[in-house]
């Protein structure tokens, strides 16, 4: 039975094959309308509700990273970034501590300000010759950020935490169009209210499935144990494949 390491004491943590979920998120902004620990929340659900379906041995789930790379965030009051470097010295530091009694970890990406750090820590690690993977928590086909995907998310998550009175679209440009000038000048340059995407229509109902779809796809990745040359698990499933 999966157990979160946050609840547990040191004499009823399991050693030798043990996997570890390592959620990691951002605290940052969502737009005027979700928390800043929408992408953390993300994580830390679709990390402990894989862990309880997976098979075969002990698996732990570590308490989540929720601080991440969120510079292009740093216009907005509340958000708290601590930069590729750190984040990645950090993930480093993770892995080599868990593997003192664990022998295999996968961290679970909430947020796409992060992929510089997991795919370098996670590299730099496998170098090493420890056994450790990332996946995403990505919506396909979603809007980029604080827009209907999250917010049906987080209303099927934490709907406490949702403002929907106060829920705006913002840039609702492809992120492609728009990442020159996120790169340069950060998301108030093209957002105003920190949305890209609109949150109309969002839904818990849409949430539930949005995230019962990434549990899916994490539990596949995270049996297959196949990951690419970055170190991210790849899905077996062939509706996956492009």
């Amino acid at each position: 039975m999966a157990t979160e390491l946050a609840h547990s004491a040191w004499p009823a943590v399991p050693t030798g094959d043990v996997l570890v979920l390592v959620p990691v998120g951002s605290t940052e902004q969502h737009g005027p309308h979700l928390p800043l620990t929408t992408d953390s929340v993300i994580a830390e659900a679709v990390a402990s509700r894989t862990a309880a379906r997976l098979p075969g041995g002990p698996v732990r789930v570590a308490p989540t990273l929720a601080y991440g790379n969120s510079g292009e965030h740093a216009g907005f009051p509340g958000t708290v970034s601590i930069g590729h470097e750190a984040l990645r010295l950090v993930l480093v530091e993770t892995v080599r501590s868990l593997a003192l009694w664990a022998s295999r970890t996968v961290f679970v990406n909430g947020h796409g300000g992060n992929v510089r750090a997991l795919d370098e820590a996670v590299g730099q690690l496998r170098d090493e010759g420890h056994d450790v993977a990332w996946t995403g928590c990505g919506f396909p086909g979603g809007d980029a950020h604080a827009g209907r995907s999250e917010t049906s998310a987080m209303l099927h998550l934490a709907p406490a935490d949702v403002r929907m009175d106060a829920a705006a679209a913002g840039d609702t440009r492809p992120i492609a169009e728009i990442l020159p000038d996120l790169i340069r000048d950060g998301v108030r340059s093209v957002a105003r209210n920190g949305v890209l995407g609109d949150p109309a229509g969002a839904s818990a109902r849409e949430g539930r499935d949005l995230i019962d779809s990434l549990v899916d796809g994490t539990v596949r990745r995270v049996v297959a144990a196949a990951p690419d040359r970055r170190g991210r698990l790849t899905d077996p499933s062939p509706a996956a494949r492009p």
